[in-house]
């Protein structure tokens, strides 16, 4: 029977792909979601209803549904109304951006709300127009409030790669998994997936920690 040491070394090529393509949709995910909540959240406090209630249709529509439900409808669901076919890789990255997406409109809604309207009118009086106050004054301060809910959407985001393996995606959950039905060693291998996880979210808190302590400093 294999030792366990070799049975962890012989799996660690293979879960580092896995975790190559964890990060990477995580990353990915997290870049648009960023854009995508920006986008919605404007949308949100638009005082056209036009663009107030499809945004607020969007977030409550995601926040109310399990995100296995969003990945399967848009891996499978969608392609078939619209005649089209999509990549598990590509139904995978827009499941989780939308999903991340729909939790930063609000986090980005948050932040701005928070900021006194005193400086939008400060920022009126100097001459600037709502989208220079905005990008000049308002949000500098509001995305410093913002930064731990934002890394809190990105360990969401590592964890729920993991319900990638319903479509196919090789993420490190589904590499674990095809490996211990070869070798039936699943003890040894959920160990080494769970720390691959909780190494790689504890390295980004670490992160996290560091760049608030650097915006309160400066």
């Amino acid at each position: 029977m294999e030792t366990t040491f070799k049975v962890m070394t012989d799996a660690l090529p293979y879960l580092l792909q896995g975790l190559y393509m964890t990060l990477l949709i995580s990353v990915l995910s997290i870049i648009f979601s960023l854009i995508i909540g920006l986008i919605a959240c404007f949308m949100r406090m638009s005082k056209y209803a036009i663009l107030r209630y499809p945004a607020a249709i969007y977030v409550n529509l995601i926040r109310g549904t399990p995100i296995l439900i969003q990945i399967l409808f848009i891996y499978f669901g969608a392609p078939t109304a619209l005649d089209i076919h999509l990549s598990a890789f590509t139904a995978g990255l827009i499941a989780i951006s939308f999903n991340i997406g729909a939790y930063n409109t609000e986090i980005f809604r948050g932040g701005i709300e928070s900021i006194g309207k005193g400086q939008m009118e400060a920022g009126r009086s100097l001459g600037f127009s709502y989208a220079q106050t905005m990008a000049l004054i308002i949000l500098p301060q509001a995305v410093r409030r913002m930064i731990p809910s934002f890394v809190n959407q990105l360990t969401h985001a590592i964890k729920d790669t993991s319900m990638l393996s319903v479509i196919g995606i090789a993420e490190l959950t589904m590499v674990g998994q095809s490996i211990y039905a070869m070798n039936f060693r699943s003890f040894e291998i959920l160990t080494m997936v769970g720390l691959f996880y909780f190494i790689t979210i504890y390295t980004v808190s670490l992160i996290s920690t560091k760049m608030e302590r650097r915006f309160v400093i400066t």
